[in-house]
């Protein structure tokens, strides 16, 4: 893990807490608002937050063409929630006009589980699909997810690993009244994504694993 470097977008969204979980799994991360900074970069996250002001500021800020040129060229990049709905090749529920960076060959649905009020939590079945085993700051057994206004995946393509869906219930033991079965963490090549923010519950597996994809 000598001399890696791991970028956070940070042009809107919660930045702060991925560059923390970054640390946290050994990482040395740096803030990407310019394209010259990408070039600093062997990797990329791409926070969640509302991704049609992210889709707008790429644009602004002349990151969305360098970033998709990246992303083609097999930049590890890792996209929690807007960060999802950026990455998907195909989008259903997005704002007029909204752009992807696509890559990852899904279709996303854009707040798929509803409104700010509908955000809820859920223990995901992680270990067994992504590999992982004992994390600092994680463990074995369920991954406690964080839905926020979040996407769901579609559909995935043939090529993408599907690494979770979402369970029958919530944290507290009530039947979710949406998603229940939906993919929610996927990879494929280089490209991770999350429906969910493990950024906020200081478990760093997902950011462990995408570590190792990085350095794999």
């Amino acid at each position: 893990m000598v001399g890696l470097t791991v970028g956070v977008l940070a042009l809107q969204g919660d930045v702060p807490e991925h560059v923390a979980a970054l640390e946290r799994a050994g990482a040395r991360t740096v803030l990407v608002r310019r394209p010259g900074e990408l070039a600093r970069v062997d990797g990329l996250v791409l926070p969640g937050g509302e991704s049609t002001v992210i889709d707008q500021l790429l644009r602004l800020f002349e990151l969305r063409d360098p970033l998709r040129r990246l992303i083609r060229e097999g930049l590890p990049v890792y996209g929690s929630c807007a960060g999802l709905v950026l990455l998907a090749d195909r989008l259903e529920g997005g704002a007029e006009d909204q752009q992807t960076l696509g890559g990852l060959d899904i279709v996303a649905r854009r707040n798929a589980f509803g409104r700010q009020a509908d955000s809820f939590e859920a223990d995901l079945d992680w270990d067994a699909a992504s590999g992982d085993g004992y994390a600092e700051g994680g463990g074995r057994g369920p991954l406690r997810a964080v839905f926020i206004r979040a996407p769901w995946i579609e559909r995935a393509g043939d090529g993408v690993e599907v690494l979770a869906r979402l369970p029958q219930r919530d944290v507290a033991g009530r039947p979710l009244a949406v998603g229940a079965g939906r993919i929610v963490a996927a990879r494929q090549g280089k490209l991770l994504a999350t429906a969910f923010h493990p950024e906020l519950v200081g478990d760093t597996r997902v950011h462990q694993l995408f570590v190792r994809m990085i350095e794999g």
